[in-house]
Protein backbone atom coordinates (compact mmCIF):
# COMPACT_ATOMS: atom_id res chain seq x y z
CA UNK A 1 0.00 0.00 0.00
CA UNK A 2 1.48 3.25 -1.13
CA UNK A 3 1.12 6.23 1.33
CA UNK A 4 2.87 9.19 2.77
CA UNK A 5 4.04 10.72 6.48
CA UNK A 6 3.49 14.11 6.83
CA UNK A 7 3.06 16.83 9.66
CA UNK A 8 -0.78 17.10 10.07
CA UNK A 9 -3.01 20.79 8.58
CA UNK A 10 -5.94 21.92 9.97
CA UNK A 11 -7.77 20.92 7.56
CA UNK A 12 -6.89 17.18 8.22
CA UNK A 13 -9.44 17.58 11.69
CA UNK A 14 -12.43 16.33 9.82
CA UNK A 15 -10.45 12.96 8.89
CA UNK A 16 -8.92 12.62 12.04
CA UNK A 17 -12.36 13.15 14.14
CA UNK A 18 -13.86 10.48 11.95
CA UNK A 19 -11.00 7.65 12.59
CA UNK A 20 -10.76 8.87 16.33
CA UNK A 21 -14.80 8.11 16.00
CA UNK A 22 -15.07 4.89 14.32
CA UNK A 23 -16.06 1.53 15.50
CA UNK A 24 -12.80 -0.22 15.84
CA UNK A 25 -10.85 2.47 16.54
CA UNK A 26 -12.29 4.19 19.35
CA UNK A 27 -12.64 1.45 21.28
CA UNK A 28 -8.82 1.28 21.74
CA UNK A 29 -8.15 4.93 22.46
CA UNK A 30 -9.92 8.10 24.34
CA UNK A 31 -12.18 8.50 21.30
CA UNK A 32 -15.45 8.84 21.58
CA UNK A 33 -18.90 8.61 19.65
CA UNK A 34 -19.99 12.63 20.41
CA UNK A 35 -16.60 13.90 19.79
CA UNK A 36 -16.53 16.92 18.05
CA UNK A 37 -14.27 18.14 15.03
CA UNK A 38 -13.55 21.31 16.98
CA UNK A 39 -11.76 19.65 19.78
CA UNK A 40 -9.54 18.00 17.29
CA UNK A 41 -9.20 21.53 15.34
CA UNK A 42 -8.36 23.21 18.98
CA UNK A 43 -5.73 20.34 19.75
CA UNK A 44 -3.75 21.05 15.91
CA UNK A 45 -4.05 25.18 16.37
CA UNK A 46 -2.90 24.35 20.18
CA UNK A 47 0.15 22.22 19.16
CA UNK A 48 3.78 23.74 20.43
CA UNK A 49 7.03 23.28 19.73
CA UNK A 50 7.14 20.29 22.33
CA UNK A 51 4.19 18.45 19.80
CA UNK A 52 5.10 16.56 16.90
CA UNK A 53 1.43 15.40 14.93
CA UNK A 54 1.74 13.07 11.72
CA UNK A 55 -0.97 11.92 9.43
CA UNK A 56 -0.42 8.90 6.47
CA UNK A 57 -2.35 10.29 3.69
CA UNK A 58 -2.92 8.07 0.75
CA UNK A 59 -4.77 8.38 -2.76
CA UNK A 60 -7.84 7.03 -3.30
CA UNK A 61 -9.63 7.66 -6.72
CA UNK A 62 -6.93 10.76 -7.43
CA UNK A 63 -8.20 12.38 -4.06
CA UNK A 64 -6.15 12.56 -0.66
CA UNK A 65 -7.38 11.12 2.34
CA UNK A 66 -5.66 10.59 5.75
CA UNK A 67 -6.17 7.37 7.25
CA UNK A 68 -3.82 7.70 10.32
CA UNK A 69 -2.69 10.12 12.56
CA UNK A 70 0.12 9.50 15.59
CA UNK A 71 1.22 12.01 18.02
CA UNK A 72 4.71 12.73 20.11
CA UNK A 73 4.62 14.99 22.94
CA UNK A 74 7.26 15.83 24.60
CA UNK A 75 7.27 16.39 28.40
CA UNK A 76 8.05 20.12 29.07
CA UNK A 77 9.52 20.69 32.92
CA UNK A 78 13.18 21.03 32.61
CA UNK A 79 13.61 17.85 34.76
CA UNK A 80 11.65 15.50 32.55
CA UNK A 81 12.20 16.88 29.24
CA UNK A 82 14.21 14.21 28.00
CA UNK A 83 10.49 12.37 27.62
CA UNK A 84 7.65 12.40 26.07
CA UNK A 85 4.46 10.42 25.23
CA UNK A 86 3.17 9.04 22.21
CA UNK A 87 -0.59 8.12 20.79
CA UNK A 88 -1.84 6.69 17.42
CA UNK A 89 -4.96 6.16 15.74
CA UNK A 90 -5.15 4.40 12.58
CA UNK A 91 -8.81 4.19 10.20
CA UNK A 92 -10.46 0.52 11.07
CA UNK A 93 -9.97 -0.20 7.11
CA UNK A 94 -6.11 0.14 6.90
CA UNK A 95 -5.06 -1.20 10.03
CA UNK A 96 -2.29 -3.72 9.76
CA UNK A 97 -0.88 -2.10 6.56
CA UNK A 98 1.86 -0.96 8.16
CA UNK A 99 0.73 2.71 8.70
CA UNK A 100 0.76 2.58 12.42
CA UNK A 101 4.30 1.26 12.06
CA UNK A 102 5.54 4.06 9.63
CA UNK A 103 4.14 6.80 12.07
CA UNK A 104 5.30 5.25 14.85
CA UNK A 105 8.93 4.98 13.25
CA UNK A 106 8.92 8.45 11.96
CA UNK A 107 7.92 9.79 15.34
CA UNK A 108 10.57 7.65 17.17
CA UNK A 109 13.20 9.30 14.36
CA UNK A 110 11.90 12.75 15.73
CA UNK A 111 12.71 11.29 19.03
CA UNK A 112 15.81 10.14 18.99
CA UNK A 113 17.86 12.32 16.15
CA UNK A 114 16.30 15.27 16.65
CA UNK A 115 15.69 15.72 20.09
CA UNK A 116 17.54 13.17 21.57
CA UNK A 117 14.67 12.20 23.94
CA UNK A 118 15.72 9.04 26.33
CA UNK A 119 12.18 7.83 27.10
CA UNK A 120 8.79 7.67 25.08
CA UNK A 121 6.02 6.28 27.21
CA UNK A 122 2.46 5.67 26.02
CA UNK A 123 -0.14 3.39 27.38
CA UNK A 124 -1.87 0.65 25.91
CA UNK A 125 -5.26 -1.38 26.46
CA UNK A 126 -3.99 -4.87 28.10
CA UNK A 127 -6.31 -6.82 25.28
CA UNK A 128 -4.99 -4.89 22.76
CA UNK A 129 -2.72 -7.73 21.04
CA UNK A 130 -1.81 -6.29 17.36
CA UNK A 131 -0.70 -2.58 19.03
CA UNK A 132 0.95 -4.45 21.76
CA UNK A 133 2.89 -6.84 19.40
CA UNK A 134 4.15 -3.46 17.73
CA UNK A 135 4.99 -1.41 20.05
CA UNK A 136 7.38 -4.58 21.54
CA UNK A 137 8.51 -4.44 17.86
CA UNK A 138 9.36 -1.11 17.97
CA UNK A 139 11.34 -1.25 21.29
CA UNK A 140 8.57 -0.78 23.78
CA UNK A 141 8.45 -2.87 27.07
CA UNK A 142 5.67 -2.90 29.61
CA UNK A 143 6.34 -1.05 32.45
CA UNK A 144 3.39 -1.78 34.52
CA UNK A 145 -0.26 -1.91 34.80
CA UNK A 146 -3.21 0.94 36.01
CA UNK A 147 -6.38 -0.64 36.74
CA UNK A 148 -9.13 1.10 35.70
CA UNK A 149 -8.22 3.58 34.07
CA UNK A 150 -10.86 4.09 31.32
CA UNK A 151 -14.69 3.29 30.38
CA UNK A 152 -14.70 1.05 27.55
CA UNK A 153 -18.45 -0.51 26.66
CA UNK A 154 -19.88 -0.19 30.06
CA UNK A 155 -16.77 -1.48 31.78
CA UNK A 156 -13.34 0.17 33.56
CA UNK A 157 -10.37 -1.39 31.87
CA UNK A 158 -7.20 -1.86 32.49
CA UNK A 159 -3.97 -0.11 30.54
CA UNK A 160 -0.36 -1.17 30.25
CA UNK A 161 2.07 1.73 30.34
CA UNK A 162 5.25 1.12 27.99
CA UNK A 163 8.20 2.34 27.38
CA UNK A 164 11.18 2.79 25.14
CA UNK A 165 14.74 4.15 25.84
CA UNK A 166 16.81 5.17 23.89
CA UNK A 167 20.16 5.57 25.93
CA UNK A 168 23.24 4.42 23.77
CA UNK A 169 24.69 7.83 22.39
CA UNK A 170 27.50 8.96 20.66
Amino acid sequence: MNFKIRPVRIEDATAINEIRRQDGVRENTMGIISERITRIQNIINNLTENDHMLVAEIEENGIAKVVGVATLSVNRSNRVRHSGSMGISVHKDYQSKGIGRALMTSLLDIADNWLMLVRIELGVFVDNEKAINLYKSLGFEIEGRKKYVAIRNGKYEDEYIMARYNLHRN
